[in-house]
């Protein structure tokens, strides 16, 4: 479900009915107006010029600002240059950019004609989960609306500006949701995350310049050309500019997806939004942006405010928006055995420290909670999430590792008890399952 919340909507800001997605709704809210003022009245650099000065950080996870990605491809280059938007959201716990796919994709389309346009990129990319049904649908329906209206092909609005989508579909790999490795799928080969340098702005797609933004950034476009970098600075916090679509499943009572400001605060959103926890019970821990970031305990968490900055100081990140809200009487140990289950299945095997470490810490994981587990594994699973920090090419080993970390940080007596009992501390009562 949605939610309307007090302040500026960027993306919430219309009635979803059943055909709120066609090429007739979008153009009655004002869609592809802003694309003909910047397709005839701005200039490529301009473009790219509103993005960054409007702090716009990216919604994928690493939050880098958008506009200083943008702003590295050199124009006028002699090379083509590509835009992919990464709709491969695999991450647990995160469906934000689903809504966007099947409620608006208009918009994303009117946001990757506008970032082709700033890059001079004739040819752009979809990179689609492949689970995803209805999204797909959605988002191919709309590009053949908007190729039987000229807006996407040869000479666009008359201006000469020419652009071509593909919408690719995944196969299933998390990995693939990793900036390089996608753009090797795309290029017909084994998902592989590469090593850099180079930069994918430097060498990318076909190895040529290309940019990589999450689904939930495009979707930011439109809007801040529409009313200009300055207005949009003024929505959220000023390290963190506009609002965030956030996907909130686990014990509450209303999961669903929110879009609230930066600066909101997390005690509102919990009580309001997600309408408290779940038969009354009390908050134990919040998973804040997907299973790759750390826990967040209910004195952490309650205090702050949904931002960047605050959930840095935290100790956590803001990461893919997926958050997942654990009740008390949830057993931790058992949470992350699904966590590693679920990294070593992923894991793509072509760095060693992942491809054996994932092996590892789900055999420990699984043999904790079988009751055979030794009070040496606890250094065990420290030992292993440090080996695979910064040693391997994509960030999988790393996110299982600040997974591992951060729950026995806050929770080592629920291990240790489980060891020295070999069974939860939470048997005999009735246990809360996510």
């Amino acid at each position: 479900m949605s939610a309307t919340l007090s302040g500026t909507k960027v993306f919430m800001n219309f009635e979803v009915t059943p055909t709120s997605h066609t090429l007739a709704d979008y153009r009655a809210r004002g869609g592809y107006a802003t694309l003909e003022k910047v397709l005839k009245e701005m200039q490529p650099e301009q473009v790219t010029k509103e993005v960054a000065g409007s702090g716009l950080l990216g919604h994928g996870g690493a939050a880098f600002p958008a506009g200083r990605k943008w702003g590295v491809i050199k124009l006028n280059d002699g090379q083509p240059h590509y835009l992919c938007m990464n709709a491969d959201e695999g991450e647990p716990g995160t469906f934000k950019d689903r809504w966007l796919l099947e409620h608006t994709p208009h918009l994303l389309l009117e946001g990757m004609l506008m970032g082709a346009y700033a890059l001079q990129g004739r040819h752009t990319f979809v990179y689609i989960r492949g689970e995803f049904d209805l999204p797909y649908r959605r988002l191919a329906e709309a590009l053949e609306e908007a190729y039987a209206a000229g807006l996407f092909g040869e000479n666009i609005m008359g201006t000469g500006f020419s652009c071509d989508l593909v919408i690719y579909r995944g196969a299933g790999s998390y990995v693939c949701g990793e900036a390089s490795a996608m753009l090797t799928s795309l290029e017909g080969k084994k998902g592989y995350p590469r090593n850099r340098p180079p930069r994918l702005t430097v060498a990318g797609l076909y190895q040529k310049p290309t940019v990589v933004n999450n689904v939930e950034t495009i979707a930011n476009i439109p809007y801040i050309v529409r009313h200009g970098a300055e207005a949009f600075k003024k929505i959220g916090t000023p390290k963190s500019p506009g609002t965030s679509l956030i996907s909130v499943s686990g014990h509450i009572n209303t999961p669903g997806v929110y879009e609230v400001e930066y600066g909101y605060p997390f005690a509102d959103f919990l009580a309001k939004e997600c309408g408290g926890m779940l038969g009354g019970k009390a908050l134990k821990c919040v998973v804040p942006g997907g299973i790759s970031t750390k826990v967040l305990t209910a004195d952490d968490i309650m205090p702050i405010t949904y931002d960047h900055n605050a959930f840095l100081e935290a100790g956590s990140q803001v990461g893919s928006q997926g958050m997942i809200v654990v009740a008390e009487g949830t057993c931790m140990v058992k949470l992350m055995q699904v966590m590693m289950r679920f990294y070593h299945h992923e894991s793509c095997g072509q760095c060693t420290p992942c491809r054996e470490g994932m092996g590892w810490l789900e055999k420990i994981s699984n043999r904790i909670v079988a009751g055979r587990g030794a009070p040496s594994d606890i250094e065990r699973l420290y030992q292993i999430s440090n080996a695979n920090d910064g040693t391997t090419i994509c960030g999988l080993g790393d996110a299982a590792g600040y997974a591992v970390s951060g729950i026995l940080d806050k929770y080592r007596h629920e291990f240790d008890y489980y060891i020295e009992h070999g069974k939860s501390m939470f048997d005999g009562q009735l246990e809360v399952m996510l």
